[in-house]
């Protein structure tokens, strides 16, 4: 018999990465289970990715606040709010426990499960919920994911975190580049310009190419300024995220700002180092099957050669136990 799941996160992109081991782990425990995920539209592609996911309910609730009670926003919210109500789940289970979350949990039909009062970001959520579950607070995004699934399911977590974007790895051709996000949503994030050439210096003298990600037109500057005057270094164009994570796969390493990006990266098996600067990676640390580290805290950014340290200790661990294309890397170290 099968278990209907709905699962309710729409964003951000880092936050939807966060959840896929505990989509691997109700997989893997509810083996009759049928997901499906309602997910904002702009990143509806990575719940998409997982094996597990039967289908993805696109939201456009980012898109739709700009201009809520216009025509075609009701049009849309209708068509969203009759989809829902058309299907009754088993389970719903809320992994936001945020008001803006709680609005969609209220139009589904099912047992809705959620964080209690103690655990929720925002404590007047686990009032909409038929069954609470207590989750420690200060825990890794990941682990705090897996074990909401966990109590709402009933079994233990268990092992290291599965992603499941095997698809997107296996066979994949690992190239002499570095790929590197210097930008970020917010300025307060960003790293010296002095501190990224001493890094681009490290990464060009091991013979890796440079591949910088940007997306708006501040970003590309920015990007080219960094770059200008070095050979073998380019700015990729803007590209969607299914071609941002292909780049991703095929990377040697990658290095980065505190970004949903960087978060894929490590999820993809990929050695990824994270500059912290105005946020702290103890509840999102970087975490995937390959090497991470999570370097920084807010208002303390690691300096060029504690990076330049990381590069060395990433690499050096590949060149000793190199990741086979077709399988899981083993678990690295964490800074």
């Amino acid at each position: 018999m099968t278990t209907r799941i709905l699962i309710v996160r729409t964003s951000s992109l880092g936050d939807l990465v966060h959840m896929l081991p505990a989509i691997s782990d109700i997989a893997r425990h509810v083996p009759d289970a049928s997901i499906d995920w309602l997910a904002e539209e702009a990143f509806a592609e990575i719940p998409s990715w997982h094996p597990a996911v039967h289908e993805v309910i696109p939201v456009a609730h980012r898109r739709w606040r700009r201009h809520w009670w216009a025509a075609d926003t009701r049009r849309e919210r209708a068509a969203l709010r009759a989809t829902l109500g058309a299907r009754r789940y088993d389970v719903v289970l809320d992994m936001q426990a945020l008001m803006k979350s709680i609005w969609l949990v209220r139009q589904t039909r099912g047992v809705r499960h959620g964080l209690d009062w103690k655990s929720a970001r925002e404590p007047l959520a686990s009032l909409f919920y038929d069954v609470r579950h207590r989750v420690e607070f200060w825990q890794p995004a990941i682990v705090r994911q897996r074990a909401l699934a966990a109590a709402a399911f009933g079994y233990a977590v268990e092992g290291p975190p599965d992603f499941g974007l095997h698809a997107l790895t296996d066979g994949v051709a690992i190239e002499p580049a570095a790929l590197i996000m210097p930008s970020a949503s917010r300025d307060d994030k960003l790293w010296p310009d002095a501190d990224w050439r001493q890094v681009f210096d490290d990464l060009q003298g091991r013979g890796l190419a440079l591949r910088l990600l940007a997306g708006n037109e501040a970003e590309q500057a920015r990007a080219q300024a960094l770059i200008r005057g070095r050979a073998d270094a380019a700015v990729l164009p803007r590209m969607g995220l299914r071609q941002v994570a292909d780049q991703l796969a095929r990377a040697r390493i990658m290095v980065g700002l505190d970004s949903g990006l960087t978060h894929l990266s490590a999820g993809l098996g990929r050695p990824t180092i994270g500059i912290y600067k105005a946020s702290t990676p103890v509840r999102t640390p970087l975490q995937g099957p390959a090497y991470t580290a999570s370097l920084g805290e807010r208002g303390q950014a690691p300096d060029a050669g504690r990076v330049r340290a990381a590069i060395a200790e990433a690499l050096d661990e590949a060149r000793a136990d190199p990741p086979r294309a077709d399988s899981p890397a083993p678990m690295g170290g964490a800074g």
